[in-house]
């Protein structure tokens, strides 16, 4: 079955199966629910990239994923309707050229965080990609009320300002996006992101006086590098699990 979407060029059925196993990985581990969405660069083009038309994660399939330009809109007129908040994928590839893959996500434990003046901190070796800085992004500071929701370029930019060159970011009363060089780490910083925050609550539980030995920025750099292959050892336990599942 050729599941390649319309205009989408040399992308083989394969990685685009990949794609839509992100979403349903990310739901079987509590990261997305009804809302969120992952995106890839175009393997071949880093000016376009993939997502699914707008549609709850769990329901995801090859056949759902759609090509954008970096203005996020869709390269084929006939195109199904896509995600309200597809800018912020679209801008922070136009300002991270080593970004290739993207999570949104409203994980439950990281959203207090977004609303705190308590930073989140690396708890631990697998959330080594958090040592250096969470930075929170507050829509309310340049655009004043909003829906919150990152809904064209303008956002998008100034989301990517917020992100800066760190691996995630916070959006305030809303979220986080994390992202990676490959779809499957930042899979993989996406769930450790929503399991570094548990872990930071339970953390703070027991430390009334807030000492915590969190991991420290050099620490958190030296950590990541073999996490990005040690990483893998998840991504294909992950993929086998979704195939088996869905059979793709």
């Amino acid at each position: 079955m050729d599941t390649t979407p319309p205009g989408s060029g040399p992308v083989s059925a394969e990685r685009l199966a990949d794609l839509a196993a992100a979403s349903r990985i990310l739901y079987d581990h509590g990261v997305v629910d009804g809302f969120g969405h992952a995106s890839m660069r175009h393997p071949e083009n880093p000016e376009l990239f993939l997502m699914s038309r707008s549609l709850a994660p769990a329901l995801v399939t090859p056949k759902d994923i759609v090509e954008y330009d970096l203005d996020s809109q869709p390269c084929s007129a006939d195109a199904p309707r896509g995600f309200i908040e597809r800018f912020l994928h679209g801008e922070i590839y136009r300002a991270r050229p080593d970004v290739n893959a993207i999570v949104h996500s409203h994980s439950p434990s990281v959203i207090p965080f977004s609303l705190v003046a308590t930073p989140m901190r690396a708890m631990f070796h697998n959330s080594a990609f958090l040592a250096e800085e969470v930075p929170v992004f507050d829509i309310a500071q340049e655009f004043g009320a909003t829906d919150m929701l990152v809904c064209d370029c303008a956002k998008g930019q100034a989301l990517a300002r917020t992100l800066g060159k760190r691996n995630v970011a916070l959006m305030r009363a809303h979220g986080s996006v994390a992202c990676g060089p490959t779809l499957e780490i930042a899979v993989f910083r996406a769930i450790y992101t929503e399991v570094n925050a548990r872990i930071q609550h339970w953390t703070n539980g027991l430390a009334p006086d807030g000492k915590i030995a969190a991991l420290t920025p050099e620490e958190g750099e030296l950590a990541d590098e073999p996490n990005r292959t040690a990483g893998m050892r998840a991504w294909d336990l992950w993929r086998i699990e979704a195939r088996e599942k869905y059979g793709w």
